[in-house]
């Protein structure tokens, strides 16, 4: 049986990974075992770090929504409960997204919503 030589796989293989390595600090961007774990805990904050940008927004929506409530002397949690009972379909980004804008209107949907 003949011999089968698995070098250029190898190559392919490690040349992959030391490119998705390009940039990284000292031997993690020229070793192939120091590049190949650092590639793997890069992925997996990378997974993380998607979903903490799902709850980073969400916060600063809430944030903003706050703030702009605030000012007309409204609490977060009031306005959000009428929210959902007069059955208005805006989310959290959408208001807040007003209340930057066009305060004059945001003004107008918390009336509207309050009475």
């Amino acid at each position: 049986m003949a011999r089968v030589k698995s070098g250029i796989l190898t190559k392919k293989k490690h040349k992959k990974v030391l490119k998705l390595a390009k940039g990284y600090w000292m031997t993690r961007h020229k070793q192939f075992k120091k590049a190949k774990e650092a590639v793997l805990h890069a992925g997996e904050y990378a997974f993380a770090g998607r979903k903490r940008k799902k709850r980073d927004f969400r916060r600063l929506w809430i944030i903003r929504l706050n703030a702009a409530l605030k000012e007309l002397g409204i609490k977060y949690s009031l306005f959000i409960k009428k929210l959902n009972d007069k059955k208005i379909g805006l989310d959290r980004k959408i208001i807040s997204q007003i209340a930057i804008d066009y305060p004059k209107v945001f003004e107008k949907i918390v009336k509207e919503i309050m009475v």
